[in-house]
């Protein structure tokens, strides 16, 4: 099989030399990699961390045959990868690990002269006339600036693009990450996430558990708990055999 795997985080930029990001580096993406290549299958991986592939006795500039790396940072370089790759490349499987940013700044702005932000009322106040910002357009924001306001709007869902726009019509598998609940709970919220997006399996796990578990599903009609360590192979044996019975059935 040809898998498309993501891993990593985005960066959303504040400006040329700041940006917003979260705390994820790839650890998922690689070691599913590694098992996938490892079983014969060709992969290319999506990065903003190729050095994780060192752990997995990989090397990022040269990993071997039927083995690719393409490097991002941002949320658009991944964006225009993902793009192109599914629109020139034949994949049976696309596993979209990488950690997405949920919001993109908007602008980031400074109060002008007179003008406050009221923690109290949750309001902006000037003390003459109406409030104003000015938006920062420099390459560097000047760090003598007294506060800065970050304008973040909610980012596209770019596994929501796999299918449509961009065409993929092979396996598709998901990941969730759930914070405060149970596992049922994670459960129920992975099937509803799946089902939203087309996707024939996700991995779903909460914020305290990934270091150590994970829920995938459905094989065949239920979810398995497997620890951090069996995710990677059980994950690919249960792709070959979906892939196998897509095959098989035409």
């Amino acid at each position: 099989m040809n898998f498309l795997i993501t891993a990593g985080n985005t960066q959303t930029p504040i400006d040329r030399v700041r940006c917003i990001t979260n705390t994820f580096a790839g650890r998922a993406g690689a070691p599913i990699a590694r098992t996938a290549w490892g079983r014969g299958h060709t992969v290319t991986l999506v990065t903003s961390n190729p050095d994780a592939l060192l752990e997995y006795n990989l090397n990022p500039r040269a990993p071997g045959e039927r083995f690719s790396v393409l490097s991002y940072q941002t949320f658009d370089e991944l964006t225009s990868i993902l793009q192109n790759q599914l629109r020139v490349s034949a994949f049976d499987v696309v596993c979209h690990s990488a950690a997405v940013s949920d919001f993109l700044t908007a602008g980031t702005f400074t109060p002008d002269s007179g003008t406050f932000f009221n923690a109290r009322t949750g309001e902006w106040e000037a003390r003459a006339g109406a409030p104003t910002l000015t938006e920062q357009k420099t390459g560097k924001i000047r760090s003598a600036e007294p506060e800065l306001w970050v304008r973040l709007v909610r980012a596209p869902k770019l596994i929501d693009r796999i299918r449509h726009p961009w065409g993929f019509a092979g396996v598709l598998v998901k990941f969730e990450l759930e914070v405060g609940v149970s596992e049922q709970e994670l459960v129920d919220a992975a099937e509803a996430s799946r089902t939203q997006s087309g996707a024939e399996i996700i991995v779903a796990n909460t914020l305290d558990g990934a270091a150590h578990w994970a829920y995938i599903g459905p094989i065949g009609t239920r979810y398995e708990r497997v620890t951090r360590r069996e995710l990677p192979d059980r994950l690919v044996l249960a792709l070959e055999d979906l892939y196998q019975k897509r095959t098989r059935d035409g």
